[in-house]
């Protein structure tokens, strides 16, 4: 397998970056074969990290270790599973669009951007807390901040998290743009990357506002109580993807094993309450579609 990798690192040296995107696809197809020629599956999962990789890798090794089982069963083959950690929403993006991971859990924006490179993306399944197919973004400010209502954050400070997160910018942003307020109604706003940055932004009262995750938001506020939340807003779960171009049995028993996870120790150590999966199809994103393809007028106008 090690010559296969060089020859990636070759090609991506020596081609230009509109031909590589096909080349990595090939390079994942011959990935595939050999491993699986040798009797034995092994697949890359890709993991966005929110914390150390090794944290990452620790926090999702028991689910992983049920996917393995329950493949291994479901394909007659012995299967492993490669965690691959990346540390930003591109390179997340990119790797199921180049086929360099096999599958991912990833933002649902994240998801609307792959599905723009690559028609071929598939989901498997949607992360689902307490059974429902969405969470809930939250607009926090102090919680002595004089702001009641959106409409009063107007010539306020704001903290978004990622550029490419679906929660920290795009829902949030469109949020704010149905109920009157632009990027340019506001005295600045920056993007924090992270939602822990936002929330403790706004606690240090770095920023009159931000949008960050309900999760974040419960434990900050629980550790601090410097914050409230302004309102909801409505996100999909997350969905995990098929990068284009994985066979069609293996994506069918990587769908049947992520919906029947069932253990409730495992799928809590993903950091939702109640988390179960759920079928998906990309019409469950439609509405974080016209977030990300609306963005513009939250920015410009």
């Amino acid at each position: 397998m090690n010559w296969i990798a060089n020859c990636g690192s070759i090609l991506k040296a020596l081609c230009p970056s509109s031909r590589w995107k096909g080349f990595a696809t090939v390079i994942g197809w011959l990935s595939l074969v050999f491993t699986t020629s040798a009797d034995d599956l092994h697949l890359n999962f890709g993991l966005y990290s929110s914390k150390k990789p090794t944290e990452m890798v620790k926090q999702y090794r028991p689910l992983i270790a049920i996917l393995e089982t329950n493949l291994s069963k479901m394909l007659n083959v012995p299967v492993s599973i490669h965690t691959q950690i990346v540390k930003t929403y591109e390179e997340g993006i990119e790797s199921i669009v180049t086929g360099t991971c096999d599958f991912s859990q990833i933002g649902p924006a994240s998801y609307v951007h792959a599905k723009g490179k690559s028609a071929e993306v598939e989901i498997l399944a949607v992360e689902s807390p307490r059974g429902q197919k969405s969470i809930n973004g939250v607009i926090c400010v102090l919680s002595n901040s004089p702001v009641r209502t959106i409409a009063e954050l107007k010539g306020k400070s704001f903290a978004f998290g990622d550029q490419f997160s679906t929660t920290g910018r795009y829902s949030s942003q469109l949020f704010l743009l149905e109920h009157g307020i632009t990027g340019r109604d506001l005295a600045k706003f920056d993007y924090l990357e992270r939602h822990d940055r936002v929330g403790a932004a706004v606690a240090a009262g770095d920023y009159d506002a931000g949008a960050l995750n309900e999760r974040t938001f419960r434990k900050l506020n629980e550790e601090t109580g410097r914050l409230r939340a302004l309102a909801l807003f409505p996100v999909v779960g997350r969905p995990w993807i098929a990068r284009a171009g994985l066979p069609a049995n293996i994506k069918a028993a990587l769908r049947e094993a992520l919906l029947g996870v069932k253990d409730e120790s495992v799928l809590s150590a993903l950091g939702e309450e109640g988390l179960i999966f759920l079928s998906g199809q990309d019409s469950d994103f439609q509405e974080t579609r016209v977030a990300v393809q609306t963005n513009d007028r939250f920015i410009k106008q």
